[in-house]
């Protein structure tokens, strides 16, 4: 298994991958969302980035991530946005080597934390993310604009 940035070769099976995700939780996307996400990912002056978990030369799982800045603590973290594998893929370790892989990015540039969120009734990837990090006491909140 492969963790790598996503590269501009990698556009139609992250779109398929990204689409996949936003069915999962019933977001309705379109092909003109999922183009602004690709752009943010392909510019490197946007703060969003991106991870894919190759196996055998095949894009399975990708991620998205972001650095925030931490006030309290005067400190950056990073943010895992979206994280998500191929059914075909589940069970294979994907979605933990992209998470360790969002990580050893954050390790080098020298943030705190990782921090994310799930759906509460994602059991699945709770399974996974209990395993490898700790669950936060704060509570989430929206306010829709």
């Amino acid at each position: 298994m492969d963790i790598r940035a996503v590269a501009e070769a990698d556009r139609a099976v992250w779109a398929q991958l990204y689409a996949g995700y936003a069915a999962f939780y019933g977001v309705a996307q379109t092909d003109a969302m999922r183009q602004t996400v690709w752009g943010w990912l392909m510019d490197a002056d946007h703060g969003a980035e991106g991870l894919v978990a190759e196996v055998g030369g095949v894009v399975v799982g990708i991620a998205h991530f972001r650095s925030f800045a931490r006030p309290l603590s005067a400190s950056v973290g990073g943010f895992l946005d979206d994280l998500f594998v191929g059914p075909e893929a589940r069970g294979t370790g994907a979605a933990e080597a992209l998470v360790q892989g969002v990580a050893d990015v954050g390790r080098k540039r020298g943030w705190t934390l990782i921090r994310w969120i799930t759906a509460e009734d994602n059991y699945r990837a709770r399974g996974l993310y209990d395993r490898v990090a700790e669950k936060a006491k704060w509570v989430t909140y929206d306010i829709k604009l």
